[in-house]
């Protein structure tokens, strides 16, 4: 039976951004395991942690656990699975971690894919759910969870009680690609930069248009950036792919800049240059 929390015992698989902050909030209500592929990126991902626990009301980096063998996932109760957004990957490694973790429910993080499509890939069609959660991950109140058919009993209840447990909200969403939230900004923040295509106007008066005409607190530009052209590409592709709607397609000019390795603020240069 699930305890107040939902989950007692949290693992995330992965050691990314995203995998960091899910695994900084769920150190608020519990010991949490972060399994990483390397020595080095699990290194990373202990300091990333603990500079993220260290923001956030209620982290404790001394209930980290960090580790490169899925071993040490046996005693989790829900793993949740954040890695590249390609779904052999993801299946890939969810079924090494179903393994390690026998009485676990899975989730993933992913932002574009089919959550059935990733339990499928990896056999764990009655164990996974969506976690889309939001960067970054302690600022940013919105769960966005999908629960397929044919989940074990249960899965649905304590999902949600831990999201309630983590202070974040839950709105559940149809198994779509995007979801909700993807589905339908990305085509304005593809639109802003076939805006600057077609006008030649730079990225900061677009998007001062936008913050001050709008009220939005970052400009469509500026958000690709903290994404990443190459998520955003990514996350493009996969709409595109399941709607056919060329507003999902991602605009020329940041196909070409993400071939030029120009990816946003983790690269130093997208619409903007970074120190």
């Amino acid at each position: 039976m699930a305890g107040e929390n939902g989950y007692e015992t949290p693992g995330v698989a992965g050691s990314g951004a995203i995998a960091c902050g899910v695994a900084a909030v769920a150190t608020t209500v519990a010991d949490t395991v972060l399994l990483a592929r390397s020595e080095a990126s699990a290194e990373k991902a202990k300091a990333r942690v603990e500079k993220a626990c260290g923001k956030l009301e209620g982290g404790d980096a001394t209930r980290l656990t960090v580790t490169t063998g899925a071993a040490d996932l046996a005693g989790c109760d829900i793993v949740i699975e954040s890695i590249v957004e390609e779904v052999e990957p993801k299946g890939e490694l969810l079924a090494k971690v179903a393994t390690a973790a026998p009485d676990a429910d899975l989730a993933t993080t992913t932002s574009s894919l089919g959550v059935a499509e990733i339990a499928a890939a990896g056999g764990v069609e009655d164990r996974l759910f969506g976690l889309h959660v939001f960067n970054p991950v302690p600022r940013m109140d919105l769960i966005e969870v999908c629960f397929p058919g044919g989940l074990r009993e249960g899965t649905c209840e304590k999902a949600l009680a831990w999201c309630e447990a983590l202070g974040k909200t839950a709105v559940e969403v149809p198994d779509q690609a995007g979801f909700v939230v993807n589905r339908l900004l990305f085509p304005f923040l593809f639109d802003a930069v076939r805006v600057m295509e077609r006008t030649g106007l730079d990225a900061e008066a677009i998007d001062t248009c936008m913050k001050l005409g709008a009220g939005h607190p970052m400009g469509p530009l500026a958000l690709l950036d903290f994404v990443g052209l190459d998520v955003s590409k990514a996350i493009g592709d996969a709409l595109h792919a399941d709607t056919s709607d060329p507003a999902h397609d991602p605009p020329g000019l940041m196909v070409e800049m993400v071939g030029e390795g120009k990816l946003g603020r983790k690269s130093g240069q997208g619409f903007y240059a970074y120190g």
